[in-house]
Parts: structure tokens; C-alpha cells; sequence
């Protein structure tokens, strides 16, 4: 499984490079899929449940789910990259939330509360906890902590052999609830957190989730190992972050 989500990782540092005011989300689409595909491995999301793309791109209100088009980037952009990969019988599966040039205070602090309430849920992954137990540190994070609205409709999960596992994964809970943690367990742990309101909108494509004020949503996503002695995180966010900063055109100091 590591390979196959740090193939992940280093799908997104190959599209990272190119990332640019004027590319298309369609042309990070096809750059996408064709990295993952020249490195023996298969998108996950495409034709998963009729979905029509390998990468789901959703831009500033749009929460998960947004179809890559010919809709140009531009400076003040926040793009939120969703990338599966399947090879060798498992998936990897990872998002991140990149910003365009300048991006507004509140906007970046968006991203990074985000972040750091990815890292207070894996915290919690471990053997004897519970999955309410990462639930509430995500929500302590982001809600409690900062005003931010913590989607209900959309949650984490399991991942293996297929794409989506049991168990669920909110991003809000109570200590102490749900499935106990257990060694050998594989979680995809993604908070999707609205700068404003939880509540969100269904497009009629049947994928795209807008917030419904408007405002910006950040996600970012681990894939975690449960085991005896702590989480075991597979996925890596190392090479995202080194391209992230060797590129003249994302905000990245959050």
C-alpha cells in the first residue's frame, strides 16, 4: 500500500511544477493521470461510480468533487487537488490545498488550521482509540478553536483493496465513540473545512459540493497506518511541499 500512496504524493509534486496562472485545471488533469499511468499505476477516481475524471480539482468555494475544465487559474485561486492512485492490488489516496500567488490573511489562515487539524487527527490513530477520538480533535481544531464550519455531509475512511472501506471517518465527533482503533487498520483521514458555514451544496453534475455562503474551503488528506506503537503515515506531503516552495507562483509559507 505504502507505494501506491506515496505514488500519490509524488503525482502531485510532478503537477505542482507546473502550476501557473493561465493552466487550465483540465491540462492539471491530463498531467495527472498521465504521471500516474507512466509509473504503473491506474487513477482511482476515474469511471469510480461513473465518476469521468482522474483527478477531482475543486476551487475556492468548492469543498470536493469539481470537475477539472478549461477554467484558467489566476492569481488569489485556492485549488484543492484529490488524487487516487491503484497499483498492485491497493489504493493511495491524498489531497491537498495549494493557493495561487497572494492569497487574503484569513484565506491562508484557512489552509493552515486545516493542515494542522490533519496532524491533530492522526495524533489520535491509534491502536485502542476510536475513531470518535480523531473525530473530535479535528473539529476541536478547526470549529471549536477557530469559528470554521466542519462539513457533515462528506467524512474520511477506510482504504485498502478498494477504494472506499469501512470505517467512516468524520470530521467531528465525540471522544470515546465509534469503531475501536484497531492494528493493521487503513484510514484516509481529509478534513474539509468551510472558512464560514458547515452547510454545503449538491451540484446537479451529482459530484461537485460548493459551500453554501460562498466562501473558501480547505482539504487536505493523509493516508494512515494504524499500529501498536502509533500512527504510520503512508502518504507524504515531503515532495508536495518542496515543489510547492520551488515555484514562483503558490503562496506556501502557511
Amino acid at each position: 500500500m505504502r507505494h501506491s500512496c506515496l505514488l500519490v504524493g509524488k503525482t502531485h509534486a510532478a503537477v505542482v511544477k507546473e502550476l501557473r496562472p493561465g493552466i487550465t485545471t483540465k491540462k492539471v488533469n491530463e498531467l495527472a493521470e498521465t504521471f500516474i499511468r507512466d509509473n504503473g499505476g491506474v487513477p482511482s477516481f476515474l469511471n469510480y461510480n461513473g465518476y469521468p475524471y482522474a483527478t477531482c480539482i475543486s476551487m475556492n468555494n468548492s469543498v470536493v468533487h469539481g470537475f477539472p475544465s478549461a477554467h484558467e487559474l489566476k492569481d488569489g485561486d485556492i485549488i484543492s487537488l484529490d488524487i487516487g492512485v491503484y497499483k498492485n492490488g491497493f489504493h493511495g489516496d491524498s489531497a491537498y490545498t495549494y493557493a495561487m500567488g497572494e492569497i487574503p490573511a484569513d484565506v491562508q489562515q484557512l489552509l493552515r488550521v486545516t493542515k494542522e487539524s490533519l496532524y491533530c487527527g492522526i495524533e489520535k490513530a491509534r491502536a485502542g482509540n476510536r475513531i470518535g477520538d480523531i473525530s473530535f480533535a479535528i473539529q476541536d481544531h478547526t470549529e471549536k478553536k477557530h469559528g470554521y464550519g466542519v462539513v457533515r455531509d462528506l467524512v474520511g475512511h477506510g482504504l485498502g483493496r478498494k477504494m472506499h472501506e469501512e470505517p467512516q471517518v468524520p470530521n467531528y465527533g465525540k471522544r470515546g465513540t465509534k469503531e475501536k482503533l484497531k492494528e493493521g487498520m487503513v484510514l484516509a483521514i481529509e478534513p474539509m473545512i468551510n472558512m464560514g458555514t458547515k452547510d454545503v451544496l449538491h451540484l446537479n453534475d451529482g459530484w461537485t459540493v460548493l459551500t453554501k455562503d460562498g466562501k473558501p474551503s480547505a482539504h487536505f488528506e493523509h493516508d494512515v497506518h494504524i499500529t501498536k506503537t502509533g500512527p504510520d503515515i503512508l502518504s507524504s506531503f515531503e515532495e508536495i511541499e518542496a515543489a510547492e516552495r520551488a515555484n514562483g507562483n503558490l503562496y506556501w509559507s502557511y
